[in-house]
């Protein structure tokens, strides 16, 4: 029997079994990952890089295809893994004291108005943490979100705190702010400044 040429497409019956049993593979990524969107993403991925691999299938196509499924669930939840904890160890990394002490280093009135001004779970995640001194878990624990939520909602946070200083205080804003006695109320023009 000659060899495939690897420029053919893949075999109509494999593309054909696939398609067939495409609800029963969606429904045993939807059990293991608890996410229809998540598990049609899987599925999807898995089909197509599997239609590269269709010829060399000297097997069952749907138990092969399983096995292919298992180990994209699998690797899914290794990334993710990965993913939580980088993102817990940034959330503990924004509870170390210099983290804190960031913002109340140069903290003007102007800073302090315009944190008022942010989305209110922005401003509440700032006023608890760099001004209450509340630590991130602290935090994550007393809202009920997950400690690298908090973390990332504090980065947000402070991100949009300095977009906002930037348009009211301009050239201010970009030296930091330091010894700033300007007072002036919340939504004052920057060349007032």
């Amino acid at each position: 029997m000659p060899e495939p040429d690897s420029n053919e497409p893949p075999a109509p019956p494999v593309i054909a079994a696939l398609l067939a049993n495409h609800r029963e593979f969606l429904r045993y990524v939807e059990r293991r990952v608890g996410d229809r969107a998540l598990a049609e993403e899987i599925v999807q991925e898995a089909f197509v890089r599997s239609l590269d691999h269709a010829e060399e299938i000297r097997e069952s196509v749907v138990g092969w295809f399983y096995r292919v499924l298992r180990n994209a669930v699998i690797d899914r939840q290794r990334r993710q893994a990965v993913a939580n904890r980088r993102l817990e160890a940034f959330a503990t990394e924004l509870d170390s004291e210099q983290a804190a002490g960031e913002l109340a280093g140069v903290a003007c009135r102007c800073v302090v108005q315009l944190a008022g001004t942010l989305k209110p779970e922005y401003a509440e995640a700032l006023q608890r943490i760099e001004v209450e001194g509340l630590s991130v878990a602290d935090y994550a624990q007393s809202t009920g979100i997950s400690a690298s939520n908090a973390g990332v909602r504090v980065f947000r946070a402070r991100q949009a705190l300095r977009e906002q200083v930037a348009r009211a205080c301009g050239t201010c804003a970009e030296h930091g702010c330091l010894d700033c006695e300007c007072g002036a109320p919340a939504g004052f023009p920057a060349s007032e400044h």
